[in-house]
């Protein structure tokens, strides 16, 4: 049975359209980002991008997910690299720096910042993105648990902590290699054997 399609087709292209969302979510926040931004910065009008995308929400959870998908490869391909977890974790810290830092997008990290200081409203939208973090905390404690069982989570705690900070200082205009000074630094606390 075909089906067919009712309206005009789509004549946007969707991941550059995403892209534009994304910068605009980056730059101001969830809660900052009112639909009036979003779709002035995307080149749609309102009924394109509720039919597209649906509300606001859906928008930034699309947003998220295209964000995640290049993330979530830089930290992979960080962490597998050869080597003792301390020497993935200080790579994973200086890609970081290199990332927080590089001017073709907004400083630091959409996920760590998107939703600071949220009101009840956007509830769903901080927890959201608080699932992503831990869930990126717990790959950097698998990767650690290969030489620091005992101390995994203690020290996947740690690294998030400082990735956290990165980007908040990057957001404050920390430069790459202020970034790249801390990283090494945050590695000086690292236990003794490696």
């Amino acid at each position: 049975m075909t089906t067919t399609r009712r309206g005009r087709p789509r004549s946007f292209d969707r991941d550059a359209a995403l892209g534009r969302a994304l910068d605009a979510f980056w730059r101001h926040g969830y809660e900052g980002t009112s639909m009036a931004t979003l779709t002035e910065a995307m080149g749609l009008n309102p009924p394109s991008v509720y039919a597209a995308f649906g509300g606001k929400r859906e928008l930034f959870d699309a947003v998220v997910a295209h964000y995640q998908e290049e993330k979530r490869e830089l930290m992979a391909s960080a962490l597998s690299e050869s080597g003792s977890a301390r020497e993935a974790v200080a790579r994973l810290l200086r890609v970081l720096a290199d990332d927080y830092t590089d001017r073709s997008h907004p400083p630091g990290c959409l996920v760590i910042s998107a939703a600071v200081n949220c009101s009840p409203a956007a509830s769903e939208v901080e927890a959201s993105l608080r699932a992503h973090r831990e869930a990126s905390k717990r790959a950097i404690a698998e990767r650690i648990a290969v030489d620091h069982p005992a101390r995994a989570e203690a020290l996947a705690l740690y690294v998030a902590a400082v990735v956290q900070g990165m980007s908040t200082q990057a957001r404050d205009g920390a430069t790459r290699e202020q970034l790249r000074g801390l990283a090494d630094t945050a590695m000086l606390a690292w236990p003794d054997g490696d």
